[in-house]
């Protein structure tokens, strides 16, 4: 077993047990916020969701960096890697937040500066990863990708911002107003904790397999 496989293994496994005991706590431990009710539990989902996203989308601009300084393929795997599992966070947070819109705002979507910017979010990095399966040469996807990446990421800090700079819908950053009673703060920090232990597994098994591909590529044009 070599050592990244060991690594996987070890978060994966870690997150999973983590991920048990946090669930039970959050689900039959803690009671009813008073005025959202049981809905309000999607928080421990729908934050932490974001902020792995952001943090693999950010893992992914260094790397892309590095690339186009380095040449080196292995800096586009990574990025390829942690972009892919960063979008898929990234729709974890925007359908969690459509549920609890649903059922607080009685609407599924609205126009919301924070809403559209996480939107477009998911839409660009969506868009790097169609676009990767596009184009054949290595060399031209890994620059292709890498500018594409650099200039996504661009759209993160809006994001995190929108709702500090315009008046939206959106409820305020609930660990910077205090909103969070103390009893639910250990379970939260402790999922994003676990999301993030998750993340990074996931990211490692894409790293793997985008190895392999390109092990392939390379095999491929030395026989034809």
């Amino acid at each position: 077993m070599s050592k990244r496989e060991k690594w996987v293994y070890a978060l994966g496994v870690s997150g999973t047990v983590l991920l048990i005991v946090n669930l039970y706590r959050i689900l039959l431990v803690l009671g009813d916020e008073m005025q959202q009710g049981a809905i309000y539990r999607i928080i421990y989902f729908h934050v932490p969701a974001a902020f792995i996203g952001w943090t693999l989308f950010l893992a992914a601009l260094v790397a892309s960096a590095l690339y186009l300084w380095k040449k080196d393929l292995a800096f586009d795997g990574f990025a390829a890697s942690a972009i892919e599992v960063g979008w898929v966070f990234c729709s974890i947070n925007l359908v969690t937040g459509m549920i609890w819109g649903r059922i607080i705002w009685g609407i599924w979507w609205t126009w919301d500066p924070r809403l559209t910017s996480m939107f477009i979010c998911w839409l660009l990095y969506g868009g790097y990863i169609v676009l990767r399966s596009a184009i054949d040469d290595a060399g031209q996807r890994a620059t292709v990708s890498a500018v594409l990446a650099i200039f996504a990421f661009a759209d993160v800090p809006i994001v995190f911002m929108a709702i500090r700079w315009w008046r939206t819908q959106h409820p305020s950053p609930v660990l910077e107003t205090g909103g969070l009673a103390p009893e639910m703060r250990l379970p939260f920090w402790l999922n994003v904790f676990v999301f993030l232990l998750i993340g990074l597994a996931i990211t490692l098994v894409r790293v793997d397999q985008e190895d392999t591909q390109r092990e392939l590529e390379g095999l491929r044009r030395r026989a034809f």
